[in-house]
């Protein structure tokens, strides 16, 4: 407990700071001020550029940070456990491929952003339904199917994906669809992040409440039997609040990697391997990381780099020094 407040207060601290960061520089004190103003506890005169500022630009996209962080590192450690394999991430089951290929389909057909989020959410569902389809052939494999379900559902849709941007318009569909899938935060705006928080905060909560029966689960299937666990209604719930909320993440920034692979074994390195600890661990290091990732890329240079860039160009190395130690983390 005391692990995950000291990480709370870090993540309070380093989104203060977010705030006075972009084009227009803010200092601590400024920001300090506006929220005193708000509770009506001081008086200040430029509260209108301030509200522009930091409510409608700066704090929507803070929140999607930490919200995209907490659920691609919390779903890395639900498929983590249940597969019992270091090596999986949040797009094992193709969610990923079909909420990319959604959001494309959208961008060429629809072009409204409400109408392009939804399609990236079903199309990223529908794919790990395929998946689960696939398990359904062999009951007695049925774990294994799915794994290779996800892979077969995966390469579908990065297929149709590849499709899409053929058929995309070269000069305004190709340059947005590619966009979108680099990943990027400088879509996000007030109304959807609100939106959308709501069923993202309540998988992870749920996610945190049934983090017991991950540790069950990575003990397999027999032994979770003999403890009374309904092995497949389980392991459905949690693939269901894992699917669900990564493809909310696809929804708000596209395609953004290696932070649910990478997260999940740095916690773990830091803080053994119970899943009760690990998995609200793992939210606040997910919204920690996402969060110093995305000022690096809207500050680092005159133009914002997408933030799926350097989750990869970061994460690779962490990824090498993770499996270095990948025993110590599985004990």
């Amino acid at each position: 407990m005391k692990s995950i407040l000291v990480l709370f207060i870090l993540l309070v601290f380093i989104s203060i700071f977010s705030l006075s960061l972009g084009q227009y520089h803010l200092e601590i004190s400024q920001i300090f001020d506006f929220f005193l103003y708000k509770v009506g506890l001081k008086e200040i005169d430029n509260f209108q550029l301030l509200q522009n500022i930091i409510m409608e630009i700066r704090f929507p996209r803070i929140v999607a940070s930490i919200l995209i962080g907490a659920s691609l590192a919390i779903s890395g450690v639900a498929f983590q456990s249940m597969f019992k394999n270091p090596l999986v991430s949040p797009g094992i089951l193709g969610v990923l491929s079909g909420a990319a290929f959604g959001a494309a389909l959208g961008m060429i057909f629809f072009k409204k952003f409400l109408l392009i989020q939804v399609s990236s959410f079903v199309f990223g569902v529908l794919a790990v339904f395929i998946a689960l389809f696939i398990s359904m052939f062999n009951r007695q494999n049925q774990l294994i199917l799915l794994i290779l379900g996800g892979v077969v559902s995966s390469a579908f849709f990065s297929s149709m994906l590849s499709i899409t941007k053929y058929m995309a318009d070269p000069y305004n569909e190709l340059p947005a669809i590619v966009y979108w899938l680099m990943g990027s935060l400088a879509l996000i705006d007030k109304q959807t992040i609100y939106i959308i928080s709501i069923p993202i905060l309540l998988g992870i909560f749920l996610m945190i409440l049934l983090s017991k029966y991950l540790n069950i689960l990575s003990l397999g299937d027999e032994e979770a039997k003999s403890l009374g666990v309904n092995v497949k209604l389980i392991r459905f719930v949690i693939i269901l609040i894992a699917t669900f909320i990564s493809a909310l993440t696809v929804v708000l920034a596209g395609m953004i990697g290696w932070v649910g692979l990478v997260i999940p074994h740095i916690a773990r390195l830091l803080f053994g391997s119970n899943n009760i600890i690990i998995v609200p661990i793992s939210a606040l290091l997910g919204g920690i990381y996402l969060l110093i990732i995305d000022n690096l890329s809207r500050t680092l240079f005159s133009v914002e780099i997408p933030i799926g860039i350097l989750t990869s160009l970061i994460g690779i190395p962490f990824f090498a020094y993770a499996l270095k130690n990948v025993k110590k983390g599985w004990g």
